[in-house]
């Protein structure tokens, strides 16, 4: 009996801006290390296993890589991985990194980085990543305050030429018209998946202005840096055990049927979790399906 491997371009495609990607991508948080991201105390990633990982991740069509440099434990980087694994990088992959946040040599989190800040950031991404140019920066902020000065300090990076395209990372929806005021947008990265139906509005918001919304903690839900789910809905279960899938690959087909714009990037350090995540592109619900996994999703579970 042969096996069939599915790749991402199962998923379809989606623009970041100009840049074309298929809609599963894959998120390098939970790389650098075994249990909760960013908990001091982690065990360490095996190096060589993370680097399969990404490889193997490009082998299976995986163009879009979503990463940050205060992604790290004690001894891995994500980035300094994706460039171990992946550079020369291939025309085609697009890596999307973070700033704002930042994290001390110990890993305790740094006030968030003002927009004179900023540049040293997106250097710091380059000189890990091994770039030029960074194809996609997201601004990551906390609160409803003004973005204006930080987005500002971006958008003259990219006029610079050190940024191709510029996204939003943990907004509010007021910021996505503040952020279009002073340059393009490519895409806005916020929490959602089954059970976060405060973000349908911006979800849609995005699609009618051509802007690709990718959700973070798709899979995670509330357990958020934990990597899963405190418990699992009945609904979910039965689905996934009809179509012979797991709840992961569930909520990631969930996810890409809210809309051809929407995209994931779910993460892992196991091989076998990723061949599953990739899959799930091709995971196709029935409008009955839907319709109950909706119902979940209103709850708020």
């Amino acid at each position: 009996m042969t096996t069939v491997t599915m790749t991402a371009a199962a998923s379809g495609t989606c623009l970041l801006g100009d840049l074309t990607v298929h809609r599963i991508g894959f998120g390098a948080m939970r790389l650098t290390q075994h249990g909760p991201a960013f908990h001091p105390g982690v065990v360490p990633s095996d190096r060589d296993t993370a680097i399969r990982v990404l490889r193997r991740a490009v082998e299976l069509g995986v163009n879009h890589i979503d990463t940050a440099a205060f992604y790290f434990s004690a001894l891995r980087s994500a980035n300094e991985l994706i460039g171990r694994a992946l550079a020369p990088y291939g025309e085609d992959l697009v890596i999307a990194t973070k700033v704002g946040p930042g994290r001390d040599q110990s890993g305790a989190w740094l006030p968030h980085a003002t927009p004179e800040e900023l540049r040293g950031q997106v250097e710091e991404n380059l000189r890990q990543l091994g770039r030029d140019h960074l194809d996609l920066v997201n601004l990551r902020i906390v609160g409803t305050d003004s973005i204006a000065e930080r987005f500002g300090a971006l958008a003259e990076l990219r006029d610079a030429g050190l940024i191709r395209h510029l996204g939003l990372s943990n907004v509010h929806e007021h910021h996505l018209g503040e952020a279009l005021a002073i340059a393009p947008v490519a895409c806005v990265q916020n929490l959602y998946g089954i059970g976060r139906p405060g973000q349908d509005s911006f979800v849609r918001a995005c699609g009618e202005q051509g802007i690709a919304f990718v959700p973070f903690y798709s899979i995670a839900g509330t357990g958020r840096e934990r990597g899963g789910v405190s418990g699992e809905s009945p609904e979910v279960l039965a689905i996934a055990a009809a179509h012979g899938a797991g709840p992961a690959e569930i909520r990631l087909a969930w996810t890409l049927s809210r809309g051809p714009h929407v995209l994931a990037i779910p993460g892992t350090g196991n091989l076998a979790h990723l061949e599953s995540n990739v899959a799930a592109g091709a995971l196709r619900l029935t409008e009955d399906e839907l319709a109950a996994l909706e119902a979940v999703h209103q709850r708020g579970e």
